[in-house]
């Protein structure tokens, strides 16, 4: 299967599905992460051209850790907006990977970048298969399935989890993807929380410091969604889940039955039926 992941900054797609990549990737499936954005804003002491090319450079570090490809694309940090330049990037994006799923943002979320990246990618669900729209691109044959990716946010509607991984045996790896972003995980957003000054300066216990300071906030999926892991893996299984990584289903792209949901997902178990199922 060929999976893409856009994000609107580069670090979204790694910390919000960053376990499932990893899962796909190791199943033998193609797997590009996208950022719609350079990240160029991203710091409090840097921005611009030098910023990007940091930030591009950690995506790719990123990438080679997970065994996927990447993709920054050149939109600015902060002024993504869902114009017909933007979807039309996102069209040839989908179709030149020939996607089966698509994953990205919700349309519901703390950051503009992020809401219109979603909005970007809606515009796109049903465009990737209509012939005369970036016709110098053939037009895909088959919708893909468009996934939202896991968030907090509860107004004007809440995540509704169809789908939930659990990433236990992938966090290490999902860990060193973060930790690849330098730039993000151990500077900026420590700086916006106020904690700067509580980063170690050695790579070991920084490492030790990213796991402490946003293991909680993966957690914390998992409890929330107890019922989705239950489906997928079973109520005794599903008590043992930590860490989660959930997915629910764009009404836009293509639907998924629960079979194909199992064979989009080859990582999750086939629980047998219950009784009258």
């Amino acid at each position: 299967m060929n999976i893409v992941c856009i994000g609107a900054h580069p670090d979204d797609s790694e910390y919000y599905a960053g376990g499932t990549l990893v899962k796909w990737a190791r199943n033998g499936h193609r797997v590009l992460v996208v950022s719609l954005t350079n990240g160029d804003i991203g710091h409090f002491t840097m921005a611009g051209g030098v910023l990007a090319r940091r930030r591009a450079a950690e995506a790719r570090k990123s990438a080679e850790r997970a065994g996927v490809s990447e993709c920054v694309l050149d939109f600015h940090d902060g002024e993504l907006m869902p114009t017909l330049e933007v979807r039309k990037a996102v069209v040839k994006l989908i179709r030149e990977f020939e996607a089966d799923i698509v994953l990205t943002h919700r349309p519901w979320d703390y950051h503009p970048d992020h809401r219109y990246c979603a909005m970007a990618v809606q515009d796109a669900a049903f465009m990737v298969t209509v012939p005369f729209f970036c016709p110098d691109i053939p037009a895909l044959k088959k919708n893909p399935v468009f996934l939202y990716m896991m968030d907090t946010f509860t107004k004007p509607a809440p995540l509704r989890p169809d789908i939930a991984v659990a990433v236990d045996d992938v966090m290490d790896v999902k860990w060193s993807l973060l930790d690849a972003m330098e730039s993000q995980f151990y500077e900026w957003l420590p700086w916006l929380e106020g904690r700067l000054g509580e980063v170690p300066a050695d790579p070991v216990q920084r490492r030790v410091w990213l796991e402490k300071t946003f293991s909680p906030y993966f957690k914390g999926f998992a409890r929330g969604a107890r019922k989705a892991l239950e489906k997928y893996y079973g109520a005794a299984a599903a008590k043992g889940v930590v860490h989660a990584e959930l997915f629910e289903i764009c009404e836009y792209g293509r639907q998924p039955s629960s079979k194909e949901i199992l064979d989009l997902f080859p990582f999750l178990p086939r629980l047998k039926p219950k009784r009258g199922e």
